[in-house]
């Protein structure tokens, strides 16, 4: 079985790594030079810490469905690594607050995706409880999580050959890069889980792209409206005009951004991320290199003092 931490390195076990990230220092402009990058990084600290706890949540509901053993460490693995992304991304919101960005109204809307739309009763409707609904319901959510998560897992392999952020926050760009580095080394456990349980291998195909042509609109949504809620709060009258920008404008700046700076990846890498996902034969193992990612968490300032306070 392809697993999390086949490539490279032999199997391990997935372990959360209990960070921790002084970000008193922290400019809101991360990244010198270039706000658009900044608050479109920034605007990750929004979305993350409810979508994580809400992957934590379903993966919870979807464990006593998995009977493959390895697979079932690796997914407690993952769960374990998702709840502390969620409290470290939590913690990086008073990093925002410090710098007068007020955060609730865009939270509302990532409260009301997780707990409205995607949980257990989508708004409101407790027929998805009943036993004929409750297992679909609950592998569609598990699908819509492999989906976020090739995403996840394709922008740590670009954060890990990323060299543009050398001269950006260190403290910043390591809370980023650590993250990161634990999506690349768990990238195919979501994939896995959400084959494992549907019943068929073309019913595991078609459900993963009809989830996909969901789930990547939506990322983009989250990621341009919160790029565009955070600068719109900036004190620079020039930088809040992003606060104004159009879906096309923004995919434009994005992709000169990436292609001309490699702050963000570029919009066509994500399409061309999207497109691979296409494939009958495609799996995320072909994604990402563990060893790398694993070298990147052994230099990590953060994962080092958590490894020294654990042991």
């Amino acid at each position: 079985m392809n697993n999390a931490t086949s490539n490279n390195t032999g199997r391990h076990e997935l372990k959360a790594r209990k960070v921790r990230f002084d970000l008193e220092q922290t400019p809101l402009h991360w990244i010198p030079g270039d706000a658009l990058a900044s608050y479109m990084t920034n605007a990750i600290h929004l979305l993350l810490p409810e979508g994580e706890l809400w992957f934590c949540r379903v993966y919870n509901k979807a464990l006593p469905l998995v009977n493959d053993a390895e697979l079932r460490a690796d997914v407690e693995g993952f769960i374990r690594q998702e709840a502390v992304h969620s409290r470290v991304h939590s913690a990086a919101q008073k990093y925002l607050n410090r710098h007068e960005i007020d955060c609730e109204p865009f939270l509302q809307r990532v409260r009301f995706l997780f707990k409205t739309l995607l949980g257990d009763e989508p708004l409101g409707q407790k027929f998805l409880q009943l036993k004929m609904f409750e297992r679909s319901w609950l592998i569609t959510r598990v699908g819509i999580i492999g989906a976020v998560e090739h995403f996840t897992g394709i922008l740590g392999q670009w954060a890990m050959d990323n060299t543009s952020w050398n001269k950006a926050d260190p403290v910043m760009a390591d809370l980023f890069k650590w993250h990161l580095a634990e999506e690349v080394e768990h990238r195919t456990v979501a994939y896995d889980l959400h084959r494992h349980l549907c019943k068929t291998r073309i019913g595991f195909y078609l459900s993963r792209q009809l989830l996909m042509a969901f789930v990547f609109p939506l990322f983009v949504y989250f990621v341009f409206t919160g790029t565009r809620f955070l600068a719109a709060q900036d004190k620079d009258a020039e930088v809040r005009k992003i606060g104004r920008w159009g879906w096309l404008k923004m995919t434009r700046k994005m992709e000169r951004c990436g292609r001309n700076t490699d702050h963000v990846p570029s919009f066509s890498f994500l399409v061309k991320a999207t497109l691979r996902w296409l494939s009958p034969r495609f799996h995320p193992i072909t994604e990402g290199d563990t060893a790398q990612a694993l070298a990147y968490i052994a230099r990590s300032p953060a994962a080092q003092r958590a490894e020294a306070e654990a042991g």
